[in-house]
């Protein structure tokens, strides 16, 4: 295959290939080199708190003596359902040190959904936060798992200010929900009683798996994309690679992250903790970016220099007074991704941070980054833009061909990002394979001569709602449960606000059934990304011949 996209790469700065680190190496290493040469540097903030690097090293090595000392063996399967606080990172890195496989989970799973994917990654131990304590209560005694580990918000912020934040959380604003789950420890206790001297470093290479993230890959199955140490570094040095072509030119340039994405997205995982702490960056962490009052203040204090976001809050911002009258000269780049970029929010941020939105594509099952707009490049090109590099595209056609190009085909990715496969389904993982090693991404693209490539359809019948993965196999499963619904479809609608939300198309068992019941039905059981926003009753569903729901047929109705 001819890279076509090399020109761009001599053009903007880009190297042709990535030097992964020798096989016998972890990402532990990478890690370790950091805790020493950005030691007193702060790696993370929250709610005014730091934790520098010398914190983060020994705080997750307790937490990797907490999880040796349970007796969790290489390879077993840790969960963390937290959104963006310091023990998120603590976690992660003792996970990883500890040897154990990283399981993300949403905090605002339901019940049904979290039992489903602790079972399928058969988890030991589960690390939450009390918020969501109450969820996994209802499953007690339905999965593996034999330990939990209950953190509460306060926790690292120091004694004083620790209990009055927990205090309000709990009695104050009544946000914690009440919850019984015998036997639990509490995450400052879990790292109180071990020595840190007593830390066993495992024996991990590259091939060793590092994450299972979830996804419904191209059908509605919540499965685990297993991502290896080799995956994850290798997108790190490839996303590394990108930013030196832009801070290639500024000395000692400053890495200050806006996390106010989801660590648990694996968009934020990679380049915020994983890229971001090789970087010896410093992470801002906003754990509820939709109290925008709050996110505009911490923006105008931090003044982020790497700010990776999503259309929505890109939007949201661009439309807050308080935003624009903030100083923005600090801010280097702007990363859009997990989903498209609207021309007019690109066009509105500019006008106000003087800063382009670069904007890339990737996917759970690519650690996730695959293609990127040069960080030099001066105007917002409205595509996902060229592969990364050591990475190669192809846009094929239902026969597995290359298409010319100019002409639509399915965007199949190859390159060492590429995740392991879906964990424990071989056949799910033989469906999105090609026979050379191209992962099927399901979305169908263009690329023109000079290697940039946009997405102008999806094969999948996949709903993106703010960034997030919906499958309508999910929803559909769910709602079909409710004793008045014969038949139900779900489709995604276009949405000015998340880009797409889920419609249903439901024809009723009972007359009686309103839009109001199903919303609730839908509401006790789905979180809250994937629940539908509309309702249409029908007669009956559009089907083909042999029977099956066209649902594009009804995307078509809106």
């Amino acid at each position: 295959m001819e890279k076509i996209w090399f020109d761009e790469y001599k053009r903007t700065g880009i190297q042709n290939e990535i030097n992964l680190p020798p096989e016998n190496t972890s990402l532990i290493d990478l890690f370790e080199e950091s805790f020493q040469k950005f030691g007193s540097r702060d790696a993370f903030i929250f709610m005014d708190k730091k934790l520098t690097y010398t914190d983060l090293e020994l705080e997750s090595r307790k937490f990797a003596c907490y999880l040796q000392s349970l007796g969790l063996k290489k390879g077993t399967r840790v969960a963390i359902m937290m959104p963006n606080v310091l023990q998120y990172p603590v976690a992660s890195l003792g996970i990883l040190r500890a040897g154990c496989i990283l399981v993300n989970v949403n905090p605002l799973y339901t019940a049904r959904e979290l039992e489903h994917q602790l079972n399928d990654a058969g988890v030991e131990t589960l690390i939450i936060l009390e918020n969501f304590a109450s969820v996994y209560e209802k499953i007690i005694g339905k999965t593996p798992v034999k330990h939990v580990v209950v953190a509460s918000v306060g926790d690292m912020l120091g004694m004083v200010k620790g209990t009055i934040v927990n205090f309000v959380l709990r009695t104050v604003r009544k946000q914690i929900p009440k919850w019984h789950i015998p036997g639990y420890i509490s995450f400052n206790t879990a790292l109180s009683q071990v020595n840190p001297n007593q830390y066993k470093r495992p024996s991990l290479s590259l091939d060793d798996t590092f994450i299972l993230q979830y996804t419904g890959g191209t059908t509605g199955i919540s499965k685990g994309a297993e991502l290896t140490h080799r995956n994850l570094a290798a997108n790190m040095l490839q996303i590394r690679n990108l930013f030196e072509s832009k801070f290639r030119t500024v000395k000692n340039p400053e890495y200050r992250f806006l996390a106010a994405l989801p660590l648990y997205h694996i968009f934020a995982f990679t380049i915020c903790e994983l890229y971001g702490l090789c970087q010896g960056a410093t992470n801002l962490l906003i754990p509820n970016p939709r109290d925008l009052p709050a996110l505009v203040k911490e923006i105008a204090k931090f003044k982020p220099t790497v700010f990776p976001a999503v259309n929505t809050l890109f939007n949201a911002l661009v439309h807050n007074d308080a935003f624009k009258q903030i100083d923005h000269s600090q801010m280097q780049i702007a990363v859009g991704g997990g989903m498209s970029v609207l021309p007019s929010t690109a066009e509105a941020w500019k006008k106000y941070t003087g800063i382009i939105i670069h904007e890339g594509y990737g996917l759970s099952e690519t650690s996730p980054a695959v293609v990127f707009n040069p960080p030099v490049s001066e105007e917002f090109t409205g595509t996902i833009g060229i592969p990364l590099p050591s990475t190669d595209i192809a846009i094929l056609d239902d026969d597995g061909k290359e298409v010319p190009l100019g002409e639509q085909g399915e965007i199949c990715i190859r390159g060492p990002q590429v995740m392991k496969g879906y964990w424990n389904r071989p056949d799910e993982t033989e469906k999105v394979m090609t026979e050379d090693g191209f992962f099927r991404s399901g979305d169908i693209g263009i690329m023109d001569e000079r290697g940039y490539i946009k997405i102008v359809d999806r094969k999948k019948d996949m709903i993106l709602v703010s960034g997030f993965n919906v499958y309508p196999n999910e929803i559909e499963e769910v709602i079909a449960q409710h004793p008045k619904v014969l038949e139900v479809a779900a489709v995604g609608v276009p949405d000015e606000r998340s880009g797409e939300a889920p419609k249903l198309f439901v024809v009723k068992k009972d007359n009686s059934l309103t839009t109001e019941e199903l919303l609730a039905y839908a509401k006790a059981n789905l979180t809250g990304y994937k629940r539908p926003r509309f309702v249409e009753f029908m007669d009956e569903l559009p089907k083909s011949n042999v029977g099956k729901i066209l649902r594009k047929d009804l995307r078509k109705q809106g």
